[in-house]
């Protein structure tokens, strides 16, 4: 398997990092969803790259994701002291660290393999984490049970593309949450859709930074994820990047919906 260190992929941006002879490490299921036609491209379909970078590159993802910290408001807004969380496309943890005091089960479903592997080598050092479950599954056929939830949420998982949620993938979050229950989006790409869907829509306030390690891991990201950027990133010469210099929305908004039926 190639590293972030191979020289081949040192430095190019996401849609530049694979081939179509990468498309061998996605199982058939993953093929099916993410590659229907036979004929993507990685370079030219960004989404699938991305579904390319969490198999062959986890670590990379995940010096990205830790320095996406969400906006407190979110965090603080999410129900607290329920039964079960049912976190969908929980990735290597960005948001089911935070979940762990809130509930007394949660379970974490992630398709890709490899970033399931980091996310237990994450909950073997902290408390409580037994009460996590780590399970495989895709947005359009949850491993749960209908109404087994208090509060089902993905995080800058969801699109209301078919592969990454969906109208599939909605009716099924909403299938596994209870009565009263909540449905929430964190840091929601398309909040119009979700609006004619029935969610709310709320944002918190206040100035956010992307918080990389260093400097250096700020100019070394951003080559990779935020390539117009590097040149100001490296001006600036901070491990505290500002969201807008980026160029993309900080993650500081959610979608809701509270389930009744």
């Amino acid at each position: 398997m190639i590293t972030p260190e191979t020289p081949l992929r040192r430095g190019r941006e996401v849609r530049r990092r694979y081939t179509t002879a990468d498309l061998s490490v996605l199982t058939r299921d993953e093929t099916r969803r993410f590659v229907p036609r036979g004929g993507s491209d990685p370079q030219t379909d960004v989404a699938l790259a991305w579904e390319l970078l969490y198999r062959l590159e986890p670590e990379l993802y995940d010096r990205l994701v830790s320095a996406e910290r969400l906006h407190p408001g979110v965090l603080g807004w999410l129900p607290d002291d329920v039964e079960r969380i049912v976190e969908v496309g929980a990735g290597t943890g960005r948001l089911t660290l935070e979940l762990i005091r809130r509930a007394q089960e949660v379970v974490a479903i992630e398709p890709a393999a490899p970033l399931r592997q980091l996310l237990n080598r994450k909950l073997l050092r902290v408390d409580h984490r037994h009460r996590v479950r780590v399970t495989h599954g895709f947005f359009d056929d949850l491993p749960v049970t209908d109404d087994c939830a208090d509060l089902v949420v993905a995080c800058s998982a969801f699109t209301p593309a078919t592969a990454h949620g969906g109208e599939t993938g909605l009716a099924e979050m909403e299938r596994v949450c209870r009565p009263s229950g909540c449905v929430v989006i964190v840091w929601p790409n398309n909040v119009d859709w979700l609006a004619a869907h029935g969610y709310r829509y709320l944002s918190f306030a206040g100035e956010m930074f992307v918080e990389f390690a260093s400097r250096e891991e700020a100019a070394e990201l951003a080559e990779v994820f935020y390539p117009g950027t590097v040149a100001e990133v490296r001006r600036l010469g901070e491990r505290q990047v500002p969201y807008e210099l980026l160029g993309i929305n900080p993650p500081r908004d959610l979608a809701f919906k509270v389930m009744a039926r």
